[in-house]
């Protein structure tokens, strides 16, 4: 079983993931947890190119290097952990590059649907969830739980940006309602997961 979070920088979605993968294996489950971009050599190399302050990228190139960094995680780690029986958490998929560089960096649609298609051959997760919260609240606990490092170059994008980023996570959320899930991020994390267990329960017993 294959499953994806997703939500604006500061959503909490990471925090969600640790403790659903906490839930999973102490049901006997063996669960791989990858992040993108990363989980590979390659990925981890090219999510340093992507966060560095001192790179300046065009929004296609970021497009592609998110591709080619997506296709590497898929074949390495994602098929071969499907193909043994595991389950498989993402902190974000395919649906952050429609969200991020579609829908942020306004890139057209369709071009960016054909590069997903391209990186993800055909893997999509059973479900994905969404932890809604809005731009200002993320943006206040991530400077609540901020260390002494800047913002990435992704975290420095902007409130337009992200206001559009959040807009096409939810029009994603109306096109494929049966694999992707809204769940309101301002509640507290114990009621989030709470509703994330009932949800990945009912699907793992079906």
């Amino acid at each position: 079983m294959f499953i994806s979070f997703e939500g604006i920088d500061g959503s909490g979605k990471s925090t969600q993931l640790t403790m659903l993968r906490e839930w999973i294996e102490a049901r006997g489950y063996r669960v791989v947890t990858v992040r993108e971009p990363g989980a590979t050599m390659l990925s981890e190399s090219i999510r340093e190119i992507l966060l560095s302050n001192k790179q300046n990228i065009t929004s296609a190139s970021e497009l592609l290097l998110f591709s080619a960094a997506r296709v590497q995680l898929v074949e390495k780690v994602i098929e071969p952990a499907l193909a043994q029986g595991e389950v498989v958490l993402c902190d974000r998929y395919v649906d952050s590059t429609t969200a991020y560089q579609g829908y942020g960096r306004q890139l057209d649609l369709e071009q960016v649907a054909l590069c997903n298609r391209l990186a993800t051959r055909g893997v999509m997760p059973a479900l994905t969830l969404f932890i809604d919260v809005p731009y200002d609240e993320a943006q206040q606990r991530m400077n609540f739980t901020a260390n002494s490092s800047e913002p990435d170059r992704m975290e420095r994008s902007g409130r337009d940006f992200y206001n559009r980023v959040r807009n096409g996570y939810l029009g994603i959320a109306a096109a494929e309602p049966q694999r992707f899930i809204v769940i309101d991020g301002m509640q507290d994390r114990t009621a989030i997961h709470k509703e994330i267990v009932g949800i990945v329960d009912r699907l793992l017993g079906a």
